[in-house]
This record gives structure tokens, C-alpha cells and sequence, in this order.
């Protein structure tokens, strides 16, 4: 879930350092000791996706598993155990966490039999076929349901048991997801601890994920830090945008320098769990993200953040650089989320976490080259503006006159006699057209819509001896190397980013003060 449970208000000293200050401060970080302990399980960092369900006209499983291969995605979180999708995953490479609704805890909590049955149902039927590696208990329980809170520990305990009874306690962890707002003091990350409200709790689970080397689940996101800080987090801090020393925000106590918001809220994890002693249980990261739209008090929700906030978290994980406590560490994370829940409540934004619609077509495309072939959606790969299947020809040809007349694409490839006529039809001339507009305006954000009636795809839609304009391929007539410079200047132009992207915090001060923070 995206909604945040995090105080808008938590009282921060900000300590300002000189220039010498900050240099000594990278010496001193070298000498931090690090004791925690890389588990067995995943021990290469990555990038899964949570995968939500309120959405209309879902893929079906099998549908779904097939698309989840051409992204090249190989961990997801599922909010329940859904069987048909457990089963379409099985014999297939994707790692896959499942987990228990909110819902469900009395019955497993208060019940060994209920729990031993949930894994025979859920665990056991499909396990090793499908890769399960991990339950997720319940969702934020201690701040979003907290009467159930007593009945968490036991929850997890009664399902590790009727694990080991399977003989797959080994293989599959179990734990549950916090909301970053158990956390309190969190900058600077030195400073952080539980909310002792929660000690009774806290503690035990924390041993008991350092007996069982299960990870401590955090759903950690910088777009709630930013908008409940606005004026004192800047916005490149919470989008890993690249930031000057002046701009990095310093812990004075450890003197580590800070360039994202993320790196400080997963290291007042870590700060925090050794306040209880604890020190050998890893973060795995199971949500953060960034919405693509929003209402008027929401105005940072936008396409170009969502895309900025993304593309650079998972640049960030795949750099392996760790974070300014543990560098010899970096977190995986869950992307908050695959698809747009389209059917949930509002406010807008709670709809609009997803990468792609529910149709599987991107609601924007990531800029993540360099990150190997993980997702197939990269605006870095060619793409191209297409009419969507299933559009009245009514529709498609005001949109069509629209691109040819005012839009002012290049249209005289589908004109009578050239090499874009044929199809003759109205989609196919469509496509022509949208794709000619798309590329003019440097594929910018908003510029494949047409009132809803076309997509984005990393498919060269060129054939035979058409050649659509940003494709690669040389045709049989002599001008076809297809405006090379156009499509250059495109993408020097398609969209900046300088601004609005996410995942780091750094603040530098000239004197102290009291500012809240996440």
C-alpha cells in the first residue's frame, strides 16, 4: 500500500558543516565497522515489483507470467498467494514473495492447524515448481492496524514452525513489511530509533529474524519525506538526481555524507535495530515508489518524477555502491507497483503508482541503460506512437486530421503512391502519423495520447519498404536512413533530467536548527 503512515511533522537537528568539515567527514566514514551479515538467499542485489490487483482487465496469469518474462522481471510481491498465478509462475525463474492480508492474522495468529494449513495450501502445493522465497505477514500492521499487533509474532512463529515441519525453513523467509513512520529521529540516521511504543514487539521480532536470517521488510518512500517537507527536503534529494557537495546532506555525529533520501531511511533501519542490539538482520526494502499523477495537493505526482524517481532507484541498486553506512551492502527493493490500480479509492494518486497500465502498455518509459536487459520498456531502446487496437475509425481519423493539420506531422509517406499507403486503412495510416508527431516533439511525455487512442511500444512498427521516422532500419529507396538527425535532436530534447527525479536526500547547514524531516 502507498498511502503513507509517516508523521508530517518530526522534529530534526540539522547541524551545518564547512567545507573542511565535509572532507573530513568522508575520511572518517572508512572507518565505520560493519557487521551485518549477507543472507544466503539473493545475495546479489535486485529490483522486483509489487503486483496489485484493482485493476481493470487484468492480464490473466499466464498472460501475465509471459510479460513479466519479456521485462526481464525476476522477483515480485504478491499481496495475497493467489493460486492460478502461483501455478503459472511454476518452472519459470521468477522469484516470488506471498503473503498473508491483514485479514487473516487472527486465524493464523491464534492457531498452529490454521497456520500449518496456510502452508500446506499456499506453500507446500507449489513449492519448489514456483520459486516462493519469502512470506510477508500481514502489511503495516503496527501502524495501520495496530489491535492486531499482538497477534504478528505469533502469526510469523506459527508459520516458521509448520515451515519447518516441511523441511523449507532454509529456503523461505518469513517476516513482515513496516511503515518507515515506526522509525523516529530518522535524520540524522545516527539518531534514529523505534518508537518504543512498539519495543515489546520490535524486539522479539528482531531476534527472531536474527535466529532465522529473514530480512527486516520496510516500505520506505521518498515522495512522502518530500511532501511532508516541502521547502526543507529538496526535490533532487528524494530523486537521486546527481547533487554538488553543498547540496549533500551530512550525519554530524558519523560525519557520512548523504546524496538520496533512501540511503538515510534504509540506514536509520540499520541504526535503529542496533539501538535494540541487533546487528546481523539485512533491510530488504519491500515497497517505494513514486505516483505518475495527482490532484491539485498532490502536484509533484507527476509523469516526469514517477519516471525520474525509477529509473534512477534502479540505476542505483544495480551500481552496487550500497549506502553511506554499509556500502558494502546495497538493498534490494520492491517497486511500488507493476500496474496502475485503476479501482482503488481515491485520492488520484493512489491509482497511478504503476509503471504500466493494466493493459500492459507503459504509462511512461524508464531511462535505466547501463542496468543489462532488465526491463524491456527503456526509452533509451528505440520507441515509436501507435494507434491502439480496438479504437472506432471515426475516433482514429479525427486523430489522424489532428496530426497532419495542427500537429503539423510529416503525413506524405501515406499519401497515395508512397511507401506508407498500404495498409490503406485508417489505423495503419494512424500509426504513420502518431509515430511522425511522437518523434517530432522528441517523444516527450504526453505527446503519444491523442485523446487516449494511442500507445507506446519498443516495437519498429516499419515494414517493407516503409519506414517509420526514429526506426533504425535503412529501406530500399534512397532517402531511407530516416532523418538521423531529427531523431538525435530528439532525444538530446525528449525530456530533462534535471528535474524531478528520485531516491536521495543531502542537506548542508551554516548553523542548527530544528526542521522536520520524515
Amino acid at each position: 500500500m502507498a498511502v503513507s503512515n509517516m508523521p508530517s511533522t518530526v522534529p530534526v537537528l540539522f547541524f551545518f558543516f564547512s567545507a573542511l568539515l565535509l572532507i573530513s567527514g568522508a575520511a572518517s566514514s572508512s572507518s565505520l565497522s560493519h557487521n551485518v551479515k549477507v543472507q544466503e538467499q539473493d545475495k546479489d542485489p535486485f529490483v522486483g515489483f509489487n503486483i496489485g490487483t484493482d485493476v481493470t482487465n487484468l492480464l490473466s496469469p499466464t498472460q501475465l507470467v509471459k510479460f513479466l518474462q519479456t521485462q526481464k522481471v525476476n522477483h515480485v510481491r504478491l499481496y495475497d498467494a493467489d493460486p492460478e498465478l502461483l501455478k503459472a509462475l511454476a518452472k519459470t525463474k521468477i522469484r516470488v514473495i506471498i503473503s498473508v492480508p491483514n485479514n487473516q492474522l487472527l486465524a493464523i495468529g491464534s492457531s498452529n492447524s490454521t497456520a500449518a494449513s496456510w502452508i500446506g495450501r499456499n506453500v507446500v502445493a507449489y513449492y519448489p515448481e514456483t520459486l516462493i522465497t519469502a512470506i510477508s505477514v500481514g502489511d503495516e500492521v503496527l501502524t495501520t492496524v495496530p489491535s492486531s499487533a499482538p497477534l504478528l509474532l505469533p502469526a510469523i512463529e506459527s508459520l516458521y514452525n509448520a515451515l519447518v515441519a516441511s523441511n523449507l525453513h532454509t529456503q523461505i523467509k518469513v517476516s513482515t513489511p513496516h511503515a518507515a513512520s515506526i522509525m523516529l529521529d530518522t535524520f540524522p540516521p545516527s539518531q534514529a530509533y523505534f518508537n518504543q511504543t512498539w519495543h515489546s514487539i520490535m524486539l522479539p521480532l528482531l531476534q527472531f529474524l536474527s535466529k532465522t536470517g529473514s530480512p527486516l521488510m520496510m516500505n520506505l518512500y521518498p515522495y512522502y519525506v518530500y511532501m511532508q517537507n516541502k521547502g526543507v527536503v529538496p526535490l533532487d534529494n528524494c530523486l537521486f538526481e546527481p547533487l554538488t557537495p553543498t547540496k549533500e546532506m551530512v550525519d554530524p555525529n558519523t560525519l557520512l555524507h548523504y546524496t538520496n533520501v533512501l540511503d538515510a531511511m534504509v540506514d536509520s533501519a540499520y541504526v535503529s535495530m542496533k539501538n535494540l542490539n541487533v546487528t546481523d538482520v539485512v533491510v530488504l526494502v519491500t515497497e517505494s515508489g513514486w505516483p505518475s499523477r495527482g490532484d491539485s495537493k498532490e502536484p509533484y505526482a507527476t509523469i516526469d518524477n514517477a519516471d525520474t524517481y525509477n529509473s534512477n532507484l534502479i540505476k542505483h541498486i544495480f551500481d552496487r555502491s550500497g549506502t553511506p553506512l554499509h556500502p558494502e551492502m546495497t538493498p534490494s527493493v520492491y517497486i511500488y507497483e507493476l500496474f496502475n490500480e485503476d479501482l482503488r479509492s481515491p485520492p488520484i494518486s493512489e491509482a497511478s503508482w504503476g509503471l504500466f497500465y493494466g493493459n500492459s502498455t507503459p504509462v511512461y518509459l524508464l531511462h535505466v541503460s547501463g542496468s543489462g536487459t532488465f526491463l524491456a520498456n527503456d526509452t533509451t531502446n528505440q520507441t515509436y506512437c501507435i494507434a491502439m487496437d480496438g479504437v472506432d475509425a471515426k475516433t482514429l481519423q479525427a486523430a489522424l486530421d489532428w496530426s497532419c493539420g495542427p500537429g503539423r506531422a510529416n503525413c506524405s509517406e501515406i499519401q497515395p503512391g508512397e511507401s506508407c499507403y498500404q495498409p490503406n486503412n485508417v489505423k495503419g495510416h494512424a500509426s504513420f502519423a502518431f509515430n511522425s508527431y511522437y518523434q517530432k516533439e522528441g517523444r516527450a511525455s504526453g505527446s503519444c495520447d491523442f485523446k487516449g487512442v494511442a500507445m507506446i511500444t519498443t516495437t519498429d512498427p516499419s515494414h517493407g519498404s516503409c519506414i517509420f521516422p526514429g526506426s533504425k532500419k535503412v529501406g530500399n529507396r534512397t532517402q531511407t536512413v530516416v532523418n538521423s538527425t531529427q531523431v538525435a535532436a530528439g532525444e538530446a530534447t525528449s525530456r530533462s533530467l534535471s528535474s524531478g527525479f528520485y531516491v536521495s536526500i543531502m542537506i548542508l547547514v551554516t548553523s542548527s536548527m530544528l526542521l522536520p524531516f520524515w
